[in-house]
């Protein structure tokens, strides 16, 4: 099991940009919560002006705190999202956020994550019992010790498919060479309708999805290197052609490769 937080940006576009306008951070929960949760992710931020992020999501259910601009902080479950999400920061706020491992949140759910994929749910006063106030008032080591009380509170229950999932897509992530369905299930000795059925239930979208969105993610990465042969990329990644690699690119990511890594070259760096 990992002693510190993962630091990679994979996801994020222009990571370079975000930590040049607010304080991001990651921590690890307490240990009893491991198996179910990435880290922890906090952002502070106090800005002259708006400040437009965009994210490629994980395979991943967030619980996410936030209060903005003076506002009252509010909480709400953010499903695995399909698309690219894009948020505004304004004025002064903080997040105070869980990245759940995927698979990890189906414990705390005790339903099909299907149902959260491409959803934003509030989160009730019930659900919040756990925790005395507001989450993110507080140093980092209160904003965590809110969290590991809420989520202990919610009794999480151990569940053998649920940590298969999670072992799948850690695989997946991790193993570059993972490109296709009907491979990885031979691989592991299963069915490929099994494998859908798994991943639905509890990961929240299909094995073909994640496969393809961590994929993607790494070309997002490899594009922060400066200039690729996309054609190249795209094989070792999997597709057919380029044109296959610039048309899922694009649609995940809002703009071309290329155009993409344009903007890496032409953003100010001060």
């Amino acid at each position: 099991m990992r002693h510190e937080p993962r630091r990679d940006s994979r996801g994020i576009l222009d990571p370079g940009r975000l930590l040049r306008q607010v304080r991001f951070r990651r921590r690890l929960p307490d240990p009893s919560l491991r198996p179910w949760v990435e880290h922890y992710w906090l952002i502070d931020w106090d800005l002259a002006e708006p400040f437009v992020q965009r994210v490629v999501p994980h395979p991943a259910v967030n619980v996410v705190f936030q209060a903005q601009d003076g506002a009252a902080e509010h909480g709400e479950i953010a499903g695995v999202g399909a698309g690219l999400f894009t948020v505004t920061l304004r004025g002064a706020g903080r997040v105070t956020g869980v990245q759940f491992r995927p698979g990890g949140f189906r414990p705390f759910w005790r339903r099909p994550v299907a149902e959260l994929t491409g959803r934003r749910i509030p989160l009730a006063a019930p659900d919040l019992s756990a925790v005395p106030g507001p989450v993110c008032p507080g140093d980092d080591d209160e904003r965590c010790r809110r969290l590991d009380d809420l989520l202990t509170a919610w009794a999480p229950v151990p569940d053998p498919a649920a940590a298969e999932a999670t072992a799948l897509v850690e695989e997946i992530r991790a193993d570059r060479s993972v490109l296709r369905v009907a491979d990885f299930a031979r691989r592991h000795a299963i069915s490929a309708r099994r494998l859908q059925r798994l991943f639905l239930d509890h990961v929240g979208v299909g094995p073909k999805w994640v496969i393809r969105r961590y994929r993607l993610q790494e070309a997002i990465e490899q594009a922060t290197a400066g200039p690729l042969d996309w054609s190249r990329v795209a094989a070792d990644l999997g597709y057919a052609d380029q044109a296959h690699l610039v048309r899922d690119f694009t649609a995940v990511a809002g703009v071309s490769p290329a155009a993409y890594a344009r903007s890496l070259t032409a953003a100010p760096h001060t």
